[in-house]
């Protein structure tokens, strides 16, 4: 039987914050206590958010916290053709159309239509063709237009490994979704599936912010050919006092920050060992965190970044 393998694949938009590093640091425990093997993906196909520098840092503080791998990194960018290959079978299906409609279109159309994403407007089918025809791929003009998935009407459902059972209808809260933006690059949804999948990812673990995320990933899985799906497990995000995934305006959480202000990983580790349900904080090495984490411990809820426990990291310089 194969052995199942995980990924921990950062976005080099920004630097690691602690929100993103309590999901890698479970990841790894995880893998380590279970068996799995770890593949590192840099996930750069995000194009101006991309900063150059990010990704070596993201790499250098995982190191640093006692985070390790067994493949990669491997970059997105350095082979689109995987990419390529996955839209080309699509487009002969005719599960894809062009799509030119700009966000501040999309936007005036969703203004009196339900969407039910937080983080993504319901696209109204604007541009859908009424049949589903074979897409041509120099039908696709640079810069003017995308390609969007037909997503069929329905609910899709699944199991996730923390969250339970989970049920969602694509087209009702998303719509029909990108697949390939105008500037020609696959979108997140298309690559995570197809990279997933070549690189024999059977254990996804991630925030529940990408919980919706999943069946269309699984309409892709389908639509490819490429089941079986992996086992998914989402966890309750970090969230400022705003109840808001942990970002710029809740202050620095950035690891860098902490380490340049001679914050140690053990003190690191010792806040989101707490953050997992490992009891009061304590300073603790990836590996004692490793020995001691269980799943079912998580706590449920968002757990909150708090000026205390900005104050605590700080308190053993």
């Amino acid at each position: 039987m194969p052995t199942p393998r995980t990924r921990l694949a950062p976005s080099p938009t920004g630097a690691l914050h602690l929100g993103n590093a309590r999901t890698f640091l479970v990841t790894w425990a995880l893998a380590r206590q279970r068996g799995w093997r770890i593949v590192m993906r840099i996930e750069d196909l995000d194009g101006p958010r991309i900063k150059p520098s990010a990704a070596v840092e993201t790499l250098d503080i995982l190191r640093w916290l006692g985070i390790d791998w067994d493949e990669g990194p491997h970059d997105q960018l350095a082979d689109l053709a995987p990419y390529e290959a996955a839209l080309a079978k699509l487009a002969a299906q005719g599960d894809v159309y062009c799509c030119t409609c700009t966000r501040k279109q999309i936007e005036a159309a969703a203004l009196s239509a339900p969407h039910g994403d937080e983080h993504e407007l319901r696209y109204p089918g604007t541009c859908r063709p009424l049949e589903k025809l074979p897409l041509a791929v120099c039908e696709l003009a640079p810069g003017e237009a995308a390609w969007r998935l037909r997503v069929p009407p329905g609910h899709v459902g699944f199991a996730d490994q923390f969250a339970g059972w989970q049920e969602f209808d694509v087209q009702q809260t998303i719509g029909d979704f990108l697949v390939r933006t105008k500037e020609q690059l696959p979108s997140y949804q298309l690559a995570v599936v197809v990279d997933d999948a070549r690189q024999g990812i059977d254990q996804v673990i991630r925030g529940d912010d990408l919980l919706s995320s999943t069946p269309r990933q699984m309409l892709l899985y389908d639509l490819l050919g490429l089941q079986p799906y992996p086992a998914y497990t989402h966890l309750p995000l970090v969230v400022g006092a705003d109840g808001r995934r942990l970002a710029k305006r809740h202050g620095d959480s950035r690891l860098s920050h902490y380490r340049e202000q001679g914050v140690t990983a053990e003190r690191i580790i010792g806040l989101l060992a707490e953050w997992c349900g490992l009891g009061p904080r304590c300073e603790m090495t990836a590996e004692e965190f490793r020995d001691r984490f269980q799943l079912e411990n998580m706590p449920r809820e968002p757990v909150e970044f708090t000026a205390e426990d900005d104050s605590w990291l700080l308190t053993a310089r």
